[in-house]
C-alpha cells in the first residue's frame, strides 16, 4: 500500500495515524471561537483541521415541503428544515483563508469538504493539499470528478454507499486523474453506534480497492477509533468542539480537546502496538527471562546424597535446569556439596 502525501504529512501504514478534526458548524459561526478550536486542536495533536464548505443555498432548497424538514423523530435536529439548518452549520467563505493560515501556523495541515463544484474552485484557489468528499456526496460524480481532476488526493467518506456506489467513485477519481485515493468507513448516523460501525469493513474495503482505508466516527468517545487502527486504518476524523456542553450543531458526537489528546495520544499506542508477527519474546523481554522458573538446591546437599522432593524444588529464578527436567533428576546422586540455593545443573549431579 502507497504512502500518499498531504501537504507535509505522510499517511500510510507504516506512519501514526493521521487525526483530523472536523470543525464542522461547532464555531457557532463565530471566527473567534473557530480560531480557539484550531489552537486547542492544535495543541491535542491533531495532525489536520478541516472545514464543510458549502451555503445553505448550495445544499438545498429554500421550501417547506415533505423531504425539506428533518421528520426523524431521533434526529439531533428533528423539526429543522434543512435550509435553516444549513444556513446555521455553515463556514463563511470568508474564514476560510484566514482559518487556513492559522491552521498552517499551528502546524496543522488544513482542508475541506466541498459540496458543488464552484466549492471545488474556490477551495483550489486557496491551494488545499487534498479534499474530502462527504458521504452523502459519495453519489454525485460530477462533484466527484471536478474535485480528482485537480491533480491532490481525495479522502471520500463511505457512508451507506454499496460496493458499487464506492467502486463507481473511486472509477470516477481515478477516470478524472487521481490515483492518490483514501476511503473512511462511515457510518452516517449523528451519533453512531458502537453497534453499528462495523470496523471489520476497513481491512475487506481496502482489500477490495486497493487504496488505503480509514474512519470517519460519529460514535461517541474515542473507543471505535483506536479500535480502527487495529485493522489497519491510516486516517481517523472526528468532530470536535471546545465544549460539548457549550452547543454546536454536532456537539454532541464531538471530542472535546482532552479526549482529542486521549484520540492522539492512543491511536499513537494501538499502532505502535501492532508490529510484527514474533513469537519468543522480544529483545527488551529477554532480561525477563531470568524470572522464570527452574530447579533449586532447597535444603543443603552432601556428596552422595539422593536428589527428591525433600532437597529439591521448582523456583524463580531461572539460572537452573528448567522445570521441564523434574523427573530426570529425581532419584539422582549430588557429585558434590550443594548448599541450600544453588541452582542445579547437570555436572553437579550422577
Amino acid at each position: 500500500m502507497k504512502s500518499i502525501h498531504i501537504g507535509q504529512r505522510t499517511i500510510g501504514p507504516e506512519q501514526p495515524p493521521f487525526i483530523i478534526a472536523e470543525l464542522s458548524g461547532n464555531h457557532s459561526q463565530n471566527l473567534t471561537t473557530a480560531m480557539k478550536m484550531l489552537e486547542a486542536a492544535a495543541k491535542a495533536g491533531a495532525h489536520a483541521i478541516k472545514l464543510q464548505t458549502y451555503t445553505a443555498d448550495s445544499m438545498t432548497l429554500d421550501v417547506q415541503k415533505p423531504g425539506f424538514v428533518i421528520e426523524e423523530q431521533d434526529s439531533l435536529w428533528h423539526g429543522e428544515k434543512l435550509h435553516a439548518l444549513y444556513q446555521r452549520a455553515a463556514t463563511p467563505y470568508e474564514w476560510h483563508a484566514q482559518l487556513f493560515a492559522k491552521a498552517r501556523h499551528l502546524g496543522m495541515e488544513a482542508f475541506s469538504s466541498p459540496f458543488d463544484e464552484q466549492a471545488v474552485d474556490f477551495l483550489d484557489s486557496l491551494d488545499v493539499p487534498c479534499f474530502k468528499i462527504a458521504s452523502f456526496e459519495l453519489t454525485d460524480i460530477p462533484l466527484i470528478r471536478k474535485a480528482a481532476s485537480k491533480g491532490k488526493p481525495l479522502i471520500m467518506s463511505t457512508g451507506m454507499a454499496s460496493l458499487a456506489e464506492i467502486e463507481e467513485a473511486v472509477a470516477t477519481a481515478k477516470a478524472a486523474g487521481c490515483q492518490d485515493i483514501i476511503l473512511l468507513k462511515c457510518t452516517s448516523t449523528y451519533p453512531a453506534e458502537a453497534a453499528n460501525t462495523n470496523l471489520l469493513t476497513i481491512p475487506h474495503m481496502r482489500d477490495a480497492f486497493g487504496v488505503q482505508v480509514g474512519l470517519s466516527d460519529h460514535t461517541g468517545g474515542i473507543g471505535a477509533a483506536v479500535a480502527s487502527v487495529a485493522l489497519g486504518a491510516t486516517v481517523i476524523e472526528k468532530h470536535f468542539v471546545l465544549d460539548r456542553n457549550a452547543g454546536g450543531v454536532d456537539a454532541a458526537f464531538s471530542l472535546e480537546p482532552q479526549e482529542l489528546d486521549a484520540l492522539v495520544m492512543e491511536s499513537m499506542r494501538a499502532w505502535q502496538a501492532m508490529g510484527q508477527v514474533v513469537y519468543g519474546g522480544s529483545q527488551a523481554e529477554e532480561k525477563a527471562k531470568q524470572y522464570r522458573r527452574s530447579i533449586y538446591v532447597s535444603a543443603d546437599i552432601q556428596a552422595g546424597d539422593i536428589l527428591g522432593k525433600h532437597n529439591l524444588r521448582i523456583v524463580r529464578p531461572a539460572f537452573g535446569l528448567a522445570p521441564k527436567h523434574w523427573d530426570s533428576v529425581l532419584g539422582k546422586t549430588a557429585k558434590t556439596a550443594l548448599p541450600k540455593g544453588t541452582p542445579l545443573s547437570w555436572e553437579s549431579i550422577e
